[in-house]
């Protein structure tokens, strides 16, 4: 398993930096307290602490090239402000992401690093974390009722990313008792963004027929077909977006894809 990504090392430390300030707009004319739909154990407050905690956190593992994780209730300054106070908030979110990817610039993608998966480099982090800010970014964007979009070869990389984590062996054991509802014979699950120039070859062949999930890109009939522009089409499949708000269709047996969904989390 490589868990290759299709962007460069410095393009993802760009993408950080980016996702980050666009996240920081959405707080700044948002009600903190507002719960986050998406994950309504927080609010928008608690979703940005943890999101600058995750930064902070991948800046302390990159920069001392850790070998082994490291608790994040030891990383300097990893729980945010001492209060919600907007502007020290935004402040500390935008020092986070600076110390993160100055430590992977520092590093560069191939510097030996503890990770939770097969690959240990730094541009795991680098891509991990492009990725986590993107879909925080809809959390928050979708909290402050605000328009989402993500360029498209980062919000194809995020949906690709995201297959390949699946696909670890650990995703099936994590979640055994769905992966027995999800995976068998004749199951299979067709993505298809339909707003994407070909050259992005934004369509994806999920093979569940086995006891763990083997996906491609291509254009290929499958037992249910998940088809929309692709930044809802990730949403979608982040569960970020409900299936039936109209923005992308579903063909085939829903069951097959309810599963997926149900499936598919790092909850």
């Amino acid at each position: 398993m490589t868990l290759q990504g299709s962007l460069s090392h410095e393009a993802y430390c760009a993408q950080i930096v980016d996702e980050t300030t666009k996240f920081r707009a959405i707080l700044r004319d948002a009600e903190l307290s507002a719960t986050v739909p998406t994950c309504p154990d927080w609010t928008l407050a608690d979703l940005a602490r943890h999101l600058g905690g995750a930064h902070r956190w991948v800046a302390a593992l990159v920069a001392t090239r850790a070998a082994t994780d490291i608790d994040e209730a030891d990383i300097p300054e990893g729980d945010g402000p001492g209060t919600d106070d907007a502007a020290a908030l935004d402040a500390w979110l935008a020092d986070g992401a600076e110390q993160a990817v100055a430590a992977l610039r520092e590093a560069g993608p191939d510097a030996g690093v503890w990770t939770w998966a097969p690959v240990r480099r730094a541009g795991f982090w680098a891509r991990r974390m492009t990725h986590e800010t993107v879909i925080h970014r809809a959390d928050a964007a979708r909290t402050a009722g605000v328009a989402f979009d993500v360029p498209p070869e980062v919000a194809a990389d995020c949906l690709e990313e995201w297959l390949q984590l699946c696909a670890l062996p650990l995703a099936t054991e994590h979640r055994a008792e769905a992966a027995a509802q999800l995976f068998g014979p004749g199951r299979s699950l067709h993505l298809h963004a339909t707003d994407t120039p070909p050259e992005l070859n934004a369509e994806w062949l999920l093979d569940l027929t086995g006891d763990r999930l083997a996906h491609r890109r291509t254009h290929e009939k499958a037992t249910v077909a998940v088809r929309g522009p692709l930044t809802d089409l990730l949403t979608v499949i982040y569960r970020r977006q409900p299936a039936d708000s109209g923005r992308v269709e579903v063909l085939g047996e829903r069951v097959v894809f309810d599963r997926w969904l149900e499936w598919a989390s790092f909850g």
